[in-house]
């Protein structure tokens, strides 16, 4: 093992003692990513694998060719959407009854959640439940070529948990050769005119191969059954605040995220019938293109078992094509004890599709 990749190493193996978010900015100030070497993503992956040699091997998914016939000779742009489960959580609050605890040790199963980034390399990443940003995420998806942004909840339930890394929140990633960052907001969501404990992160970026602008958003909604109308609500600011920044769909949107409703939620409805013209990506890997998956999430509580579809990749259909989706895994594949689990590190699906813009810019909504 070479002398940087040994340097690698000890980066991927440093897990900084838990404390405040102050002290993750002290130590981020101090070890300032763009100061340090780029990493080799083959690097980190080997890394990865060799911290895992004792799991069982990765799920096999496969894309699902989408295009039609979109004419474009421009890459996709590969976007990434993950509640990847806070560690804090996991551990201390969420009660994975079929999950061993070994399966949730942080010095592996990191390395699981970084395994699954490096294997779909994600041009844009969205993550929810990120509890360990300032000491994994942003020194190593920083290195690797990603702008990184992290908007915490004002009240994380992590912080209840002892030994907690500090909130959790919602993080964006983007390669800044693909992209510029012409604009980013931070958004404390509202519900009936009440500041609440859930966010979102929406940047404008412009592609540099296209030189086209589009927005993309990641935010994580109100979970529990009794709160419908609560999400509700904060689906409607979301909604007005990406049409204030999108001018009213002039510019293509990409919204992603754990929206803890099912399809039959009305802040589904509000997303379907938006002005925005937003469709639901997955639903086009149905036999119709109407249904959405049978789940993103699947998990054993002590109430029982949690089959429920969450999670959703929302996109401008007027002016974005999807060429492809990252298949779901099978109920096979997920095994009895469900997830999250030695082979998967959090109890959602991560979903991965593949973009194009619509070689008419000037097209009508």
């Amino acid at each position: 093992m070479g002398n940087s990749t040994s340097r690698l190493y000890s980066v991927l193996a440093k897990t900084l003692s838990s404390g405040a978010v102050s002290r993750h900015q002290d130590c981020l100030e101090q070890l300032d990513s763009a100061q340090l070497d780029p990493i080799d993503p083959k690097d980190l992956l080997e890394e990865c694998q060799i911290v895992l040699q004792k799991r069982p091997p990765r799920f096999q998914r496969n894309f699902v060719n989408l295009k039609k016939n979109s004419g474009s000779n421009h890459r996709p742009i590969r976007v990434m959407q993950w509640n990847i489960l806070a560690q804090a959580l996991g551990e201390g609050k969420d009660n994975f009854v079929q999950c061993p605890m070994e399966a949730l040790k942080w010095e592996e199963r990191k390395c699981l959640i970084l395994e699954e980034i490096l294997a779909y390399k994600p041009d844009i990443l969205c993550l929810q439940e990120v509890d360990h940003y300032f000491d994994t995420f942003e020194p190593l998806l920083s290195r690797l070529g990603y702008q990184c942004t992290f908007f915490p909840k004002p009240w994380s339930p992590c912080l209840d948990v002892e030994h907690n890394n500090g909130p959790d929140g919602c993080a964006m990633f983007f390669l800044k050769e693909r992209f510029e960052l012409i604009s980013s907001a931070n958004i404390r969501l509202t519900a009936m005119k009440l500041k609440t404990n859930q966010v979102a992160i929406a940047q404008t970026l412009k592609c540099h191969e296209t030189g086209r602008l589009f927005c993309i958003a990641v935010t994580h909604l109100k979970a529990r059954t009794g709160w419908e109308r609560f999400r509700s609500a904060q689906g409607c600011d979301l909604l007005q605040n990406l049409k204030n920044i999108t001018q009213g769909a002039k510019i293509p949107l990409i919204v992603c995220g754990d929206f803890n409703a099912e399809p039959t939620e009305e802040v589904y409805r509000e997303f379907s019938n938006s002005s925005l013209n937003l469709n639901s990506a997955y639903k086009l890997l149905s036999p119709d293109g109407q249904t959405e998956p049978p789940y993103t999430t699947w998990k054993i509580r002590p109430s029982g078992e949690c089959r429920h579809t969450l999670d959703y990749i929302w996109y401008s259909q007027h002016a974005l094509n999807v060429n492809s989706a990252l298949g779901l895994l099978t109920e096979e594949q997920i095994g009895p004890n469900r997830l999250p689990s030695f082979n998967y590190p959090s109890d959602h699906l991560s979903l991965v599709c593949d973009f194009s813009f619509n070689q008419d810019p000037d097209r009508l909504l």
